[in-house]
């Protein structure tokens, strides 16, 4: 699969220790959500809420419960891959409640089931709860397990699966993402992305912006960009309102529209998969 092998490309670029701190990462989200999700399948009246919640959603809310949890899948491997001064939390808007996460831990649970073990859910509703959770018992297991002495892979595969599956939901359902040949539309840059951006001062004459063509005083304050570009704050303050893109580099910042997000997040892997493994 094009999606696995980018991030395994990606993963390459790791130094060991990049690698072990990530895998770290990953088993500790995996087994949180492999938590919540058994203590779901263990409460008739929590199962029964969340899959009334997730039949009154339309296949569009579906697709964004989707998005946001491969944003936070994604955050998991792009901060590892990112200089410090371009690592980010992810906006607000992108956040996924708890509910929305037991939405979306039932439905990928579902449709997990629909690919391997259909006849569970050919079943009366009635019994969707005890078949899924003798299903998910030997995931569960198989998961345990490997938390202790396992080797990386047994840990990061099942967690690149799910990047990868939730990716090729969100196709199937024509929601977000670029083909690949069209530019990414254009889109404000974070509330929360552009609070954080540091204020430096210029120390070296000479140094133009990009903006507005004059040159940045010595002593002055200016807005450093992740990618370590400088602008005048009254110049690239209304830029960042409308687009999230480096004047210069065309370097991404967080958006709070979910989809174009994820088309960040993923750019972030295709590069470092382009990239001269570390050293």
């Amino acid at each position: 699969m094009e999606e696995t092998e980018t991030i395994m490309a990606a993963l390459s670029t790791l130094t060991p220790a990049q690698l072990s701190d990530l895998t770290r990462s990953i088993l500790s989200a995996t087994l949180r959500h492999q938590r919540r999700l058994s203590s779901l399948l263990s409460s008739p009246t929590l199962f029964s809420l969340t899959l009334h919640y997730l039949h009154k959603l339309s296949l569009s809310q579906k697709a964004l419960l989707i998005a946001r949890h491969l944003i936070s899948s994604l955050h998991l491997f792009t901060h590892h891959f990112q200089p410090s001064k371009a690592v980010s939390a992810p906006p607000l808007s992108t956040a996924i409640r708890q509910r929305e996460l037991d939405a979306v831990l039932l439905l990928l649970l579902l449709c997990e089931t629909h690919q391997h073990s259909p006849k569970a859910i050919e079943a009366p509703y009635s019994a969707w709860r005890e078949n899924l959770t003798n299903l998910f018992s030997e995931t569960l297991l198989t998961v345990s397990s490997s938390s202790i002495g396992a080797c990386t892979a047994t840990i990061l595969i099942p967690y690149i699966e799910m990047v990868t599956r939730c990716r090729r939901f969100m196709g199937l359902m024509g929601c977000g993402g670029s083909n690949g040949e069209k530019e990414p539309a254009e889109v404000a840059a974070a509330a929360t992305a552009v609070v954080a951006l540091p204020a430096v001062e210029v120390t070296v004459g000479g140094t133009e912006c990009v903006i507005c063509k004059e040159e940045m005083r010595i002593g002055r304050d200016v807005c450093e960009l992740p990618c370590q570009h400088l602008f005048h704050w009254t110049c690239v303050l209304p830029w960042l309102s409308e687009r999230n893109t480096c004047p210069c580099c065309r370097f991404r910042l967080p958006s709070d529209d979910v989809f174009q997000e994820i088309e960040r997040l993923w750019e972030v892997l295709v590069k470092m998969g382009g990239r001269e493994p570390c050293d």
